[in-house]
């Protein structure tokens, strides 16, 4: 079992810039924290043994660098136990291509980003998965994306209630946005 850190206000602000950050060096992350560079890398180090990152991630340029086609697959299963729901799980995660997959509520079961070489190795997954009867795949919808209008570019940490703050101060999403 991981170790259960505490939280405290250098650990949030090192997580907030590594998570938007993660090429920052522990220099540079000492700086902003306000840390020694020893009593940061120490930190760091702690956080990611306790598990509260799993990596750093470059954020490359897909469309510089090669051609490919990014997509949402809607999948919704005719089956809903929790064995079928695990045999779909594990086939997904076998797929490199689909990229993020997420359980949902409402009238489609799974959703999962993916990019793909082409349209047709697209396809190709697709009908492969339709074709599996152990999974009772029911539908799948591909929504072609057009135009990425808005990257992520990391969780909005500052107005997510940590698990370990006494009382949230961030404001209503209706207030902010002048609802």
């Amino acid at each position: 079992m991981k170790k259960k850190l505490k939280i405290d206000s250098y650990n949030k602000k090192i997580l907030s810039t590594l998570h938007l950050e993660g090429a920052v060096t522990n220099i540079e992350l000492a700086e902003k924290v306000n840390l020694s560079p020893s009593a940061c890398f120490q930190r760091v180090k702690a956080l990611k043994e306790a598990g509260y990152f799993r990596n750093l991630h470059a954020d490359i340029n897909l469309d510089q660098l090669c051609e490919h086609v990014l997509a949402y697959i809607e999948f919704t299963l005719e089956d809903n136990s929790a064995p079928s729901q695990r045999r779909f799980v594990n086939r997904i995660n076998d797929i490199p291509e689909i990229m993020d997959c997420m359980q949902l509520s409402g009238d489609v079961d799974y959703i999962s980003l993916s990019c793909f070489p082409n349209i047709k190795a697209l396809n190709e997954v697709c009908a492969y998965l339709s074709d599996q009867p152990d999974l009772r795949i029911k539908r799948i919808n591909t929504r072609i994306v057009l135009e990425r209008t808005k990257w992520f570019l990391g969780y909005p940490l500052a107005k997510l209630k940590w698990l370990d703050d006494e009382e949230f101060s961030g404001a209503m999403v209706s207030e902010r946005i002048g609802m």
